[in-house]
C-alpha cells in the first residue's frame, strides 16, 4: 500500500492527552473525537488538518495514558498514518489494533518539516520526501500487522477470520 499526503509536525513526548484531551473522553464516537484531536498541542489543529494528511513527530509518540481514543481520534481525522523517531509501546499495539499505520524513522522524523509531502511504502518502509527529494527507511510492517491494518483493526481482522 503506498500513503502520500502532507505532514503535520510534531515534537517529542505527544502523550495521549495532547493527542486528545481527556475532558472528551466522555465519548468514544469518532467523528467526535477527531473535532478535537491534537487541540492541545496545536489549537488551530482540528480545523487545518485534511483526510490524507500525516503526522512526523520526534520520539515517544503517544505516550501517557493507554486509551486507544488517541489513535482512533487521528485516524477519524482522516490521518494516514504516523511517523515518528518511536512510539509509547501501549499506543504502538492501540495504532495497529485500530488499523491506524505507524512507523519508526529517526531520521526521516529529524529531516521531515512542516508542510512537506511525503509518501510511505507500508510494505517496504520506505518514505519519500517529495518536497525535497531524500529518502529515508522505516521499520517496515510486519506482515501481521500489515494485515491488521488492510481490515481495519483487530475488529474487522476478526470479523474476517470468524466469517
Amino acid at each position: 500500500m503506498e500513503l502520500k499526503g502532507k505532514v503535520w509536525k510534531f515534537g517529542r513526548d505527544v502523550d495521549t492527552d495532547a493527542i486528545i484531551p481527556a475532558r472528551y473522553l466522555n465519548t468514544s464516537d469518532p467523528a467526535e473525537l477527531a473535532r478535537h484531536v491534537m487541540e492541545d498541542a496545536d489549537k488551530d489543529f482540528p480545523g487545518k488538518v485534511r483526510a490524507g494528511d500525516l503526522i512526523v513527530a520526534d520520539a515517544n509518540f503517544g505516550c501517557g495514558s493507554s486509551r486507544e481514543h488517541a489513535p482512533i481520534a487521528l485516524k477519524a481525522a482522516g490521518l494516514q498514518a504516523v511517523v515518528a523517531k518511536s512510539f509509547a509501546r501501549i499506543f504502538y499495539r492501540n495504532a495497529f489494533n485500530i488499523g491506524l499505520p505507524i512507523f519508526e524513522s529517526p531520521e526521516s522524523a529529524d529531516d521531515i518539516k512542516n508542510g512537506d509531502v511525503i509518501e510511505i511504502d507500508t510494505r517496504t518502509g520506505l518514505i519519500k520526501n517529495t518536497t525535497t527529494g531524500k529518502e529515508y527507511q522505516a521499520k517496515p510492517i510486519p506482515p501481521f500487522m500489515e494485515e491488521l491494518i488492510n481490515s481495519g483493526g483487530l475488529i474487522g481482522w476478526t470479523k474476517k477470520k470468524l466469517a
